[in-house]
C-alpha cells in the first residue's frame, strides 16, 4: 500500500494489490484511510502562520530563571569559565600556604639558622635569592641576590637603608595575604617566562 501511495510500486505488485483490495474489506478500508490522510496533509501544507506568530509565541513563554541564564553564559564562554575556576583554586591554594605557621628558608650552606631566624654571618657572602617564610632574617654579611621575608621581618634594628648596602638585589617584606598572593603570581609568571626563554 505504501509503495503504491508513494508511486514506487512495481507493476506486478500493483496487480496483486488491486486484486486483494477487491476481495478484502478490511484492507480496502485501511487503504482508503491512508489516502484520506495523505489528501489532508497535502491540503494543509499551504497554510502559513501569521507574520508575527514567532514573536507572539516568544512573548508568551515564561521568563527564564536567572540560574539558567548564568549556566548558559558559562557554557558559551568555556575559556573564561575555566580561567575563573583555575584562578579561584590557585588563589585558595596560595592563601592556604600563606596561613601555614611552619618556618622555612631557602636552602643555602652559608646561612645559619637559629630558632626561627636565618642569619647571613658577618664576613660571608650568600649567593642567590633568599626567601624566609614565617620567620625573620638578620643580615650581618652580604647577599648577592634578593631577600624576601614572608610573614616576618629583618631583625636587630636593621632598617631597609642599612640592609640595602648589604643586599645586591631587592628587599621585600610581605606581611599581608594579598601581598603574598601577588608575590606568588609574579614568581610563577617570572618562572614561566624564564622557562620559555631558556633562562635559569
Amino acid at each position: 500500500m505504501h509503495e503504491y501511495l508513494d508511486g514506487e510500486i512495481l507493476p506486478e505488485h500493483k496487480n496483486i494489490l488491486t486484486v486483494h483490495l477487491k476481495s478484502c474489506a478490511d484492507c480496502r478500508q485501511h487503504f482508503q484511510e491512508l489516502e484520506k490522510s495523505i489528501a489532508l496533509v497535502k491540503s494543509i501544507s499551504h497554510v502559513q502562520a501569521p507574520a508575527d506568530f514567532t514573536q507572539k509565541v516568544l512573548m508568551n513563554l515564561p521568563k527564564e530563571k536567572k540560574k539558567v541564564s548564568v549556566k548558559r553564559w558559562f557554557s558559551r564562554h568555556p575559556v573564561l569559565t575555566a580561567a575563573s575556576i583555575f584562578s579561584i583554586f590557585m588563589a585558595a591554594s596560595l592563601l592556604s600556604h600563606w596561613s601555614g605557621d611552619d618556618f622555612s628558608v631557602t636552602k643555602n650552606p652559608d646561612l645559619v639558622i637559629e630558632n626561627n631566624t636565618a642569619i647571613v654571618p658577618e664576613g660571608e657572602t650568600v649567593t642567590g635569592d633568599i626567601v624566609v617564610k614565617n620567620g625573620d632574617i638578620r643580615i650581618d654579611g652580604k647577599v648577592d641576590g634578593s631577600v624576601t621575608v614572608i610573614n616576618g621581618e629583618i631583625v636587630n634594628g636593621e632598617s631597609y637603608m642599612a640592609s640595602a648596602g648589604q643586599v645586591k638585589g631587592d628587599i621585600v617584606e610581605i606581611n599581608e595575604a594579598f601581598e603574598w598572593l601577588w608575590y606568588q603570581m609574579k614568581h610563577i609568571f617570572e618562572s614561566t617566562m624564564n622557562m620559555l626563554t631558556g633562562k635559569e
